[in-house]
């Protein structure tokens, strides 16, 4: 197949887990399917990324910036699908939740989230509309569409009736760096964990700073924790979302502005060294559409919590200590359990890795390029029956 990737709306460092999301899924596609060409249209902000330029794919550098999203949209749709003649695409996946919706090839299109509907005060109000009328429209006009979950293709179903039988559901995978995490921890061993000075340790959280990842109840929580707990502190990695400004003034507000750290967006590999130097993983979200880090967490045998919300709680089963994220005690009594419990913390160096295999990137994309493969099928059948009438 001549599958065309819609990219556009990709921005290096700015999208969160979407990223790793495509980069990690494509790669296993070119990986266990090497036969098909690949083409990665992409915008001016991604046109320098090394994977992009990856000699698995062939990489199409488009006149459009991400950043300027009206622009984007409307180069997406207007634009974008006489690229996909020219190119003769077969088969158009949209990772980022919009299609191209006057393109004649069939399209595949992922929804992560159904947050828009869910939550909507969590959008501006310009942006809503925007949300609301593409994404209905995608739903609709997408011959397949992907869910990451069951509680993604749960909503899809709700708020799109009829389009669950076309809808698959295709977890994501974890990247296998961090089984290699849980094999270093394990070499290091308790011992060193005691030798470690409570001044070294700390609690993990990797999120967007966004209102619905429950970020300040976090802070609350970790204040109730850190008056047992002095020495340790608490690292949130990820993007400075939309409430970035509010968060890090809380954390003043609470007194905790020595013992929290907000890291920004930061390369992979730095990421890898905070999992891997992490005494214990904090996942408090009150909205999720799968929860990547959860996954990473247990793959990385990192003793971890999470809220007691699907799809968290499906993700991490009994591998992982789960938590009312409504409830500020809850959280801390989840982190002092994470932190103090010595049977716990060594069954989570078995449990997490046995439990995040279950998610391969491997077999996600096979599922991927099944509805692909369907998809052209479909089309072939149409085009054929079309042909006979004529």
């Amino acid at each position: 197949m001549r599958i065309g990737i819609n990219a556009l709306y990709l921005i290096p460092g700015g999208v969160g887990g979407t990223e790793i999301y495509l980069r990690s899924l494509l790669e296993a596609m070119a990986r266990i399917a090497p036969a098909n060409e690949y083409f990665l249209f992409v915008n001016r902000e991604s046109a320098a990324e090394s994977w992009i330029t990856a000699s698995d794919f062939h990489p199409v550098v488009c006149a459009v910036s991400a950043r300027n999203r009206p622009r984007r949209i409307l180069w997406e749709q207007f634009i974008f699908p006489w690229l996909l003649r020219r190119y003769k695409i077969d088969v158009v996946f949209n990772p980022g939740f919009t299609m191209p919706l006057l393109s004649r090839s069939p399209s595949v299109t992922v929804f992560h989230d159904l947050q828009h509907r869910r939550h909507p005060e969590h959008f501006h109000w310009f942006d809503l509309p925007f949300w609301n009328l593409l994404l209905f429209a995608s739903a609709r006009r997408s011959r397949a569409l992907i869910a990451v979950s069951e509680a993604t293709a749960h909503d899809l179903d709700h708020y799109y009736p009829g389009v669950a039988a076309k809808t698959a559901v295709v977890p994501h995978g974890v990247d296998t760096e961090f089984f290699r995490i849980a094999e270093r921890r394990a070499t290091r061993g308790a011992q060193r964990d005691r030798e470690k000075s409570s001044a070294d340790k700390f609690l993990l959280t990797v999120s967007t700073l966004h209102p619905h990842k429950n970020i300040g109840r976090l802070l609350e929580a970790f204040r109730i924790f850190h008056a047992g707990h002095p020495r340790h502190r608490l690292v949130i990695a990820g993007l400075k979302g939309r409430a970035a400004t509010a968060l890090a003034a809380e954390c003043r507000n609470l007194g905790l502005g020595p013992f929290v750290t907000f890291t920004g967006w930061i390369p992979r590999p730095d990421l890898y060294k905070l999992f891997e130097d992490a005494d214990a993983f904090v996942a408090p979200s009150r909205f999720e559409g799968f929860g990547m880090p959860i996954v990473e967490a247990l793959a990385a045998g990192i003793p971890s919590a999470c809220s007691a919300i699907a799809p968290l709680s499906d993700i991490a089963g009994p591998a992982a200590v789960q938590f009312d994220p409504e409830s500020v005690p809850a959280i801390a009594s989840a982190m002092a359990l994470i932190a103090d419990d010595v049977e716990f913390r060594n069954s989570a160096s078995i449990e997490g890795p046995r439990q995040a295999r279950l998610f391969d990137w491997e077999h996600s994309a096979e599922l991927t390029l099944r509805q692909l493969g369907d998809r052209m099928v479909t089309r072939s059948v149409t085009d054929n029956k079309a042909a006979r009438c004529q």
